[in-house]
């Protein structure tokens, strides 16, 4: 047998196979965190198991993932910019208030469940109104699963970057809040 021909059958030995994630164990190991990333930036059930198909469709897409050296972080990024792009095109008025009743626990009367959607509603608003980078890492950090680090990854910015603007999306958002609630 030829040099190229052994070549060829190492190609398919076992230890290079298993190394190729496999798609149906990406989609079981991931797809939570993913759904979780795209309804934070969408505020839409639908609109986020969408986000989260077309994730694992480009996955299927790429020629190789051997080539992926840290795959949380790339398949968040991917449903990231996927969720944005579908935000463009939606205007965030139109979701922020089934999304806010979506956040009001069942329990609570109907009075204090409309003050609360008021007052989710007032923290989406404001967090629109962040600079795109830092609304970005609020909404990574919310999800609870990425550590900064991820993050970092993601947004393609320096650990100590993503703590930064981090602390000053929390401080200006809550700056925002109270500045409103006394306005009032």
């Amino acid at each position: 047998m030829t040099a190229i021909g052994e070549q060829s059958l190492r190609w398919f030995a076992a230890d290079r196979v298993k190394a190729e994630p496999d798609v149906a164990s990406l989609v079981s190991e991931h797809s939570g965190l993913l759904y979780r990333v795209a309804f934070s930036v969408l505020r839409n059930a639908a609109e986020a198991e969408d986000v989260v198909q077309d994730t694992f469709l480009r996955v299927v897409q790429q020629k190789t993932l051997l080539d992926v050296l840290e795959m949380r972080p790339w398949l968040v990024r991917i449903a990231m910019n996927l969720s944005l792009d579908r935000r463009r095109s939606t205007r965030p008025d139109q979701m922020d208030a089934l999304f806010a009743e979506s956040l009001v626990a069942r329990e609570v009367s109907a009075d204090a469940a409309l003050v609360e959607v008021q007052s989710m509603l007032r923290v989406l608003q404001e967090m629109e109104r962040l600079p795109k980078a830092e609304r970005q890492v609020l909404l990574l950090s919310a999800v609870e699963e990425l550590t900064t680090v991820e993050m970092g990854k993601v947004l393609s910015k320096s650990e100590s970057a993503v703590r930064a603007l981090l602390f000053r999306a929390r401080t200006r958002l809550r700056e925002r809040l109270e500045k409103g609630g006394s306005a009032r």
